[in-house]
């Protein structure tokens, strides 16, 4: 028999969360089961998604979790960071994925339906790590093309990504590719350069 009062719905919805993150990282998206995180809390299943609403809101929270852990790890890159910040930038996405592969993993293999938008909460949560990026795009950019920085981030995002996914699934090894970071740290300078980003030398 499950517990049913032991914890108020705030202390249950940490301990949920804490639980499926720890299991979506032993495991990975494909071998994630609400099961599985009641049974280890000792909770019926109903009672996760009485409190998350569905299977579907559950991951998504738990994926929220995983990009606030990121906007962290950024963060604390950067803090240590000399005077070449968009390399720590680079550097912070690449060593997290590495770090965390299926939390990472987890965050794009799992979409919600078509029919669900993403609650503007969890949205807002997410958008701590693309504002992150945004920052200190926009620190490099000239005054004029400041304006230009969301939008330069998130393609700069997409770049970074690729390069990030190749060098975990070993595309790149295949293809000979021995240094993916320096690689996507290049072509992000490339890029920022062409919008005349002032960079270190």
């Amino acid at each position: 028999m499950g517990r049913r009062s032991d914890h108020s719905r705030a202390e249950l919805e940490a301990l949920i969360l804490a639980e499926g993150q720890r299991l979506m990282a032993e495991g990975g998206f494909a071998r994630f089961s609400a099961r599985e995180v009641a049974k280890r809390i000792g909770y019926a299943v109903g009672t996760l998604y009485n409190v998350f609403g569905s299977y579907d809101l559950l991951l998504a929270t738990i994926n929220t979790v995983t990009f606030e852990d990121w906007a962290k790890h950024l963060e604390a890159r950067l803090a240590r960071a000399s005077d070449d910040r968009i390399a720590a930038l680079v550097e912070g996405y690449f060593s997290f994925a590495a770090d965390h592969p299926n939390l990472w993993s987890a965050i794009y293999d799992h979409r919600l339906p078509t029919d669900m938008a993403m609650p503007d909460a969890l949205a807002a949560r997410r958008g701590v790590l693309t504002d992150i990026v945004v920052r200190e795009v926009a620190t490099v950019l000239p005054d004029a093309g400041k304006d230009r920085a969301p939008r330069l981030a998130r393609s700069l995002v997409a770049t970074v990504h690729g390069h990030c996914a190749f060098a975990l699934n070993g595309s790149f090894a295949l293809m000979g590719e021995t240094a993916p970071l320096d690689m996507a740290t290049a072509r992000v300078k490339e890029a920022l350069a062409a919008a005349g980003a002032t960079l270190p030398a």
